[in-house]
């Protein structure tokens, strides 16, 4: 019997493999859509969509295709206000700070000059993110002036996005971040990620390494927390454990990565995504 249950993706990954896998044990007939192959008459009804769980790696393709679903009626998970704002680091910060959830200090600057003045005013070293952008591309370390204007000068060429110049702390943590992947209002698990050899970034694509990290109550209310302010269903939650302030947020992941969680904590988090999207339904 068909669940109504589709998984659209544009890549397929570890994650979407496995929720195709999960599905298949647990009898679903899960329609597996690529967003590349993917039109939609917008003036028509659902086009055989029900439940949409939206794994796109493009964040335009996931933006745009989610608009298109959703504005048709289906069920898309996560929604179109969690793909605007968690796919925004800048809207994503602001959301965080209206809900008064510790986060790093930034500061964003709409050119090179403004931004070499925040540097300035706030001291070195910051962080300099593009405001759309993940696996921990485009991220670069400003030491000092040199290192800043070097950086800048190249994006000024760059596509408009990356002249919003988007400046985070560096913060002072262990060499290790916290991914959480919450479902619903549970936070089902979560990892330390470490930075590989010679890196300050914590991604796994760089290299870095993972081990489970206990899901306190301060962790969980966090993350909920978190994934509320981007109106989130399921979210991966990037937080860093501050000297200074604790535990504060840095990123909110709409199409969260989830192997390397599911490889240390042995957590069944595809199963968890299949069960909630059909609840979802109900």
């Amino acid at each position: 019997m068909s669940s109504g249950l589709s998984i659209l993706y544009d890549t397929i990954r570890w994650e979407e493999k496995a929720l195709f896998d999960e599905g298949k044990k647990k009898g679903i007939d899960i329609k597996m859509v690529d967003c590349k192959n993917l039109f939609l008459d917008l003036d028509k009804g659902k086009d055989n969509f029900d439940t949409v769980l939206q794994r796109c790696v493009s964040y335009y393709r996931s933006l745009h295709s989610t608009a298109a679903l959703e504005g048709k009626g289906v069920n898309v998970i996560n929604s179109l206000n969690t793909s605007i704002f968690a796919g925004n680091k800048l809207f994503t910060h602001m959301l965080l700070q209206k809900q008064n959830i510790p986060t790093p200090f930034s500061a964003v600057a709409f050119s090179e000059e403004a931004a070499l003045e925040a540097l300035e005013k706030n001291g070195y070293p910051m962080v300099l993110k593009p405001t759309v952008g993940s696996w921990g591309r485009m991220i670069a370390l400003l030491k000092d002036r040199d290192s800043a204007e070097g950086i800048m000068e190249s994006r000024e060429r760059m596509y408009p996005i990356y002249q919003v110049y988007y400046l985070e702390e560096f913060v002072q943590r262990p060499p290790r971040d916290i991914r959480a992947i919450t479902i619903g209002d549970k936070v089902v698990a979560a990892i330390y990620r470490y930075s590989g050899d010679g890196q300050w970034k914590t991604n796994m694509a760089l290299g870095g390494r993972a081990e489970v990290c206990e899901v306190t109550k301060e962790l969980e209310d966090i993350c909920i927390k978190a994934k509320n302010a981007v109106y989130g269903q399921i979210v991966g939650v990037d937080l860093m454990e501050s000297k200074e302030k604790g535990l504060v947020v840095h990123e909110v992941n709409n199409t969260t990565e989830y192997k390397n969680t599911v490889r240390v904590t042995g957590v069944d988090i595809p199963a968890m995504m299949i069960d909630y999207a059909l609840q979802s339904r109900k």
